[in-house]
Formats: C-alpha cells, structure tokens, sequence
C-alpha cells in the first residue's frame, strides 16, 4: 500500500496548477484517497523562463517539458501533468503518455478590444500571437493585418492587451475556461476555418514505461474517446514532423466507434495551404493520422517546407 504521497510534476503557471489540480481531484475521486496523498511539485522550464522570443527561434515545444520529463526519468517525479499540445511528437525514452482527461472545448478564442471579430477588425491592426499555426491562420484569412510575436502567459497577453498594445489576441478556449475567464472572449472560431493545433483542450498525463504501480493509478482517469482523438492527431503532426516551427491545424471527432479527421498545413505566410479529411474505425485512430500526415506531406512536396526551421 503506498504510505508516501504521489508526487505530481507540473509548470507553474496558473493554467498548469489548475490542470494538475484537476488531474489530483480525478484521481482522488477515482481512488478515494485524500488530497494529502498527491504532492504538487512545480518546476520551472526553459519554456516558462524565456518569453521574449518565439518557441520557435527557441526549438520548440520540448521547452516546456523538458525539466518535467527529467524529473521523471530520474524517479524525483511519478508523473507529470501538461498541456497535450505542448507535447512534442516523440517522447524521451522510457517514457510515455499513459493518460488524457476528458477534453474540453478545442476551440481557438478571438480577444478583440477594438472589434469583437477577427472579420471586423480595421486594415492594418495588429493582432498578437505566439503561435506559428494561428499567425499563418490569420494572414491566410486577413493578409491585410500586422501579426507579432506575443508571448507570456494567460494573464500576461490579456493584460498587454488591455493596455493597448495589440488591437487583438488569440488563446485556447480551453484554457480560458479552465482559468474562468471565457468572459473575455469576443468570438470563437469555426474549427472548419480556423482548424486548432493537434492535441488542442487536452491535459495529458506523462509516466514511466513498466511502472506498474502508477500505470494502475492513472488508468482510471483516462478518457479513451480523447486517448483516441488525440493519437490521432499526434499522429499526424508525426508523420509531417510537426513542431512550433510549423504552421499546422488538425482535429479528430469521435462519434461511437468511428472517427473523423481534418488536418492542414500552411506555409507561414498563409498563401499556400494543402488540407485533408479522412475517417475510419477508432481503432485505427494513430494509423489514420499517420497516413493523412504522409498524404499531405506528398501532396505537398518537398519545397513546400523549406524555410520553415
């Protein structure tokens, strides 16, 4: 019987705390076990501690998990609570993504404070963002409007942008609503146009390989319709290479046994885009995303992805 407290790793930010706390309250409902027996432990990343230039002159998403992943593979953690889309592709070994919380809404959030729509706002405003995928997404739709690198977190952005110094600003839905601050948002974008980063609105759940005891623990909490989802986007991503230094969007919808797919990549400028849907059965959720990765990877073509690292 374990006498000592599950130690859960985490980033610092309020978003990550409420992730990690939810991730505790699942697991303590799931296993009737008291809140003592789960330890926060915050770690600050690399990712957390340079905000001044984007993730992808910095290399990517392993910024935000590195330290985490560290304090797995040394026993200091028993597992470690993020943000899905932070994930890159392929884990370190002997390490791997042993569960997903029920997801929430994928959705891209439009934050206008000099129009309520991405539509509506004047030629020439600036909208920031930190995302490669949603700056592309912009210029795709609005070629007319200044995008900048705009980093930080929740609380960080939307204060900048109160003070003016952006016209607008996006951020996942999901985050906002886990933060409750959906009272920001002025539009939610339609995924068919504004398709969100694979993996978007789902807190994951990181451990080690062969760990029976925590393997055990987490099982409970696993949502198999976003497990299914989200390896299937991750899949993707895969099979395209995909990381922050590529503009990609792709989402997956589960209805009973089957599942849906939507993927698109872009050059980062928005002119050039290719797109793809598929479906299949649930159970061939990873092999469906890969294959739609390669698809488009062909479709595309090599030049298509020069410039892009």
């Amino acid at each position: 019987m374990q006498t000592k407290p599950f130690r859960i790793g985490t980033r610092g930010s309020p978003l990550a705390l409420a992730q990690a706390s939810e991730t505790r309250a699942r697991l303590m409902a799931a296993h009737g076990l008291p809140e003592d027996m789960f330890e926060i432990v915050v770690l600050s990343t690399t990712g957390d501690r340079i905000t001044d230039r984007s993730l992808s002159e910095l290399g990517g998403k392993g910024l935000f998990t590195q330290e985490l992943e560290e304090g797995l593979i040394s026993g200091d953690l028993d597992f470690a609570v993020h943000s899905s889309k932070d994930m890159p592709t392929k884990l370190p070994d002997g390490l791997r993504l042993a569960a997903y919380l029920p997801r929430e809404d994928f959705r891209d959030a439009f934050i206008g404070r000099t129009a309520h729509t991405l539509a509506a706002l004047p030629d020439g405003a600036t909208v920031g963002s930190s995302s490669l995928r949603r700056q592309a997404l912009i210029r795709r739709i609005r070629p007319d409007i200044n995008v900048i690198t705009f980093r930080g977190l929740v609380e960080t952005r939307l204060r900048k942008l109160s003070e003016g110094q952006v016209d607008a600003t996006l951020l996942a839905y999901a985050g906002l609503k886990r933060l409750a601050k959906e009272a920001v948002v002025t539009e939610l974008l339609d995924p068919e146009d504004f398709p969100p980063a694979p993996a978007q609105g789902a807190i994951c759940v990181e451990s080690r390989i062969g760990d029976a005891r925590i393997d055990a623990l987490l099982d409970p909490i696993n949502d198999r319709t976003t497990y299914d989802a989200v390896s299937c986007e991750r899949a993707f991503l895969a099979a395209l290479d995909g990381s922050c230094r590529t503009p990609i969007g792709g989402y997956a919808v589960c209805e009973g046994d089957h599942l849906k797919f939507s993927g698109l990549i872009l050059t980062p400028d928005g002119r050039k885009e290719h797109s793809i849907e598929t479906e299949g059965k649930r159970t061939n959720a990873e092999k469906l995303g890969r294959q739609a990765g390669e698809a488009v990877r062909a479709a595309a073509g090599p030049d298509f992805f020069e410039g892009w690292s």
